[in-house]
């Protein structure tokens, strides 16, 4: 199953480490690609997204852009703490258009996901929707 708004799953952001107002982090969840987090310029940047109840991780589908470099993780804890590591993944460039990639995951159960932009083909990046398969 899809979920192409993981708002659809209980889930919520707990954590960012930038947020303007025109582009709060909660439009990383909402399933639309027009609605988008922003960065505030610098690297990393971090978002952490926390479920109502554990969830199944087995592939999840990121549109982006200017994001480089995205690292992933997760924690079954309670609290966002304890991550472990899932994997890392480089993005092509693509000017002018989101960049859309679906990335393998090894199927553990999570109660928090953490995304972590790494490096940037710009200062500024954002990201627009995070998808569970």
């Amino acid at each position: 199953m899809v979920y192409s708004s993981l708002n659809a799953l209980g889930a919520t952001v707990v954590f960012a480490t930038s947020s303007d107002n025109n582009n709060p982090p909660a439009n990383l969840i909402d399933g639309d690609t027009e609605t988008f987090w922003m960065s505030t310029g610098m690297f990393p940047q971090q978002i952490t997204i926390r479920f109502e109840k554990p969830v199944t991780l087995t592939e999840l589908t990121v549109d982006t852009y200017n994001v480089k470099h995205l690292k992933i993780e997760e924690t079954t804890a309670e609290d966002p703490s304890q991550f472990q590591h899932v994997t890392d993944k480089e993005f092509a460039h693509t000017e002018g258009h989101l960049q859309s990639n679906s990335i393998s995951l090894k199927g553990s159960s999570a109660t928090h996901l953490r995304l972590t932009v790494t490096a940037g083909y710009d200062a500024f990046i954002s990201m627009h929707r995070v998808m569970l398969h």
